[in-house]
């Protein structure tokens, strides 16, 4: 069949890092330079390593959110210095699916006829920026705003999540993980040592990637093993487990219609075409989460992703699956269906943690990193995917250099399904007895564990296929041998004693759940399965 003249189609990528020289110390320019020089590098690369003029035929520039510095037109001055004059500018809030989110857009509106030749990118110089404040420096970057902008918080905090300082993804995303592990019905230490079987790989992703932030493959044991430079963060992560924000980088994408490609002389082994793609949500607040060993929204969003082009996981010969934590790779694994001896990578870059997550940006260099993978392997099929706040945003797109049959995705649709589903209620305080549904330890900088974070299944609230009141709280576990056991034996299961306390938080005088080991494990809300994680 012919192709689609509105087909929309990546035509150049590019990607940068900045290392740091041999003194140690990072200095990277700062992100409009970054955003420019990676531009450029797109544009070059759409024409095979020319000139390239593609710049200038912009008609849409997008820019993911600097966590750097702040400009007075991000989006405008990039066109200035590109000598492009396009009718959509536009700078973008913060979040892991932020990429995803302007180049679906982006093909949405390629389809439509708005919008012929598309940019999406971005960077960030935050080791850099590090670096300046370690010394008692501070950067100057040009174009600065008259008013320092608000940062682009997008949901409201909970209260209860406030008082009880579920903040740190490090923690949230930890939480699910353990969750997972409790439902699986996996040991802790059996659990651990299979985070450290599937993370290994990527570092070998990361050695042979020259972009990678860190270019070192690491064992599975020395991953988890706790030790003065690889410490526990938040139980069951240490550090090697964890996204690493404060990395030198920058990514950029162009993308055209078929058509336009055409006109612009664009070779077809240089097109990699957005097949499908799908954007959901989960809930906001962590315990809201019905049963937060899964995501509905990673099901569905994957699903609808890959429907036009009539494919299953099966078919999908490259993924990138987004990597800030372990959970979100068990989830995504879960929701694809992809076992643990699957041969093929689930990164094409080395992932977060060793790759490097800039800010909001890194699925620019996912998506670039794919199309350079597909161009290698023409006529197979690449997924990507990226994950927002805590665990609560998903976006998946298919990729691949043949072009088919492409439409925008149903996401009211699924979307309206997904909202349908129940959830539990959060209440703020909660005195007497409680079970526990999901739990993180907290540790602080010297490695020590410092308190933990528990979500609870309130006593009489079960969740039930009828019941779509379930009432949960969140509470914190501070005695240290109890903080020792919840990471010896599953806390999962286990009754506590709630008493609300008011205490001075980072909000001010709040109340908090204190909690205290009541009993042991018993059976619990949707209890364990007694299956061994894959």
């Amino acid at each position: 069949m012919p192709t689609d003249p509105r087909a929309p189609c990546i035509v150049g990528v590019a990607t940068r890092t900045w290392h740091p020289p041999a003194s140690g110390e990072p200095d990277a320019p700062e992100p409009l330079d970054m955003w420019e020089h990676v531009a450029r590098e797109a544009a070059r690369d759409s024409e095979g390593g020319s000139d390239g003029a593609l710049t200038a035929r912009l008609d849409s520039v997008d820019v993911v959110y600097s966590q750097t510095c702040q400009y007075d037109d991000p989006a405008g001055r990039l066109s200035q210095r590109l000598g492009a004059s396009p009718l959509r500018l536009h700078y973008s809030g913060i979040g892991g699916t932020t990429p995803h989110l302007l180049l679906a857009g982006a093909a949405e509106r390629i389809l439509a006829g708005g919008t012929d030749v598309a940019l999406v990118t971005g960077g960030e110089a935050l080791a850099t920026k590090r670096s300046y404040k370690k010394s008692g420096e501070r950067p100057e970057y040009s174009f600065p705003p008259a008013e320092k902008p608000a940062f682009p918080w997008e949901a409201p905090f909970n209260p209860a999540e406030v008082a009880h300082e579920v903040f740190q993804a490090w923690l949230t995303f930890a939480v699910f993980d353990n969750a997972r592990r409790a439902h699986l019905g996996t040991d802790l230490g059996t659990y651990r040592a299979q985070i450290g079987r599937m993370l290994a790989p990527m570092t070998t992703v990361a050695a042979s990637n020259p972009d990678a932030w860190f270019r070192t493959e690491r064992s599975a044991d020395a991953i988890v093993s706790p030790t003065a430079t690889n410490r526990m963060v938040g139980y069951p992560y240490t550090k090697y487990m964890v996204a690493v924000m404060d990395v030198d980088m920058a990514a950029a994408v162009i993308l055209t219609s078929h058509e336009a490609a055409d006109d612009l002389g664009i070779d077809a082994d240089r097109r990699v075409y957005l097949r499908g793609w799908c954007h959901a949500t989960d809930p906001v607040p962590v315990a809201e989460h019905a049963e937060m060993w899964r995501s509905p929204a990673m099901v569905a969003s994957s699903a609808e992703a890959m429907r036009p082009a009539d494919v299953d996981i099966d078919d999908v010969a490259h993924v990138d699956l987004y990597s800030c934590f372990a959970s979100s790779l068990h989830f995504a694994r879960d929701a694809l269906d992809i076992s643990a001896d699957d041969p093929r990578p689930l990164t094409v870059t080395g992932g977060l943690p060793y790759h490097g997550g800039p800010g909001s940006n890194y699925v620019t260099h996912s998506i670039a990193a794919m199309a350079r993978t597909l161009r290698d392997d023409p006529g197979s099929f690449g997924l990507v995917s990226a994950v927002g706040m805590h665990m609560t945003k998903h976006a998946y797109a298919l990729y691949s250099t043949e072009p088919g049959a492409v439409s925008v995705p149903d996401e009211i649709g699924v979307q309206r399904d997904l909202d349908t589903q129940p959830r539990p209620k959060i209440v703020h305080e909660h005195a007497g007895a409680a079970t526990v549904a999901a739990y993180s330890v907290v540790h602080g900088r010297d490695g020590s564990p410092e308190w933990g974070l528990l979500v609870c299944d309130i006593e009489g609230g079960d969740i039930a296929e009828e019941d779509d009141t379930h009432t949960r709280c969140y509470a914190r576990l501070e005695d240290p041998d109890e903080l020792v056991a919840a990471e010896e034996s599953e806390l999962v299961g286990c009754t506590v004693t709630l008493t609300p306390e008011r205490r001075d938080g980072p909000a001010g005088p709040q109340m908090v759940n204190r909690a205290v080991l009541r009993g042991p494990a018993r059976g619990r809300p949707g209890g364990s399965t007694g299956r061994t994680a894959g």
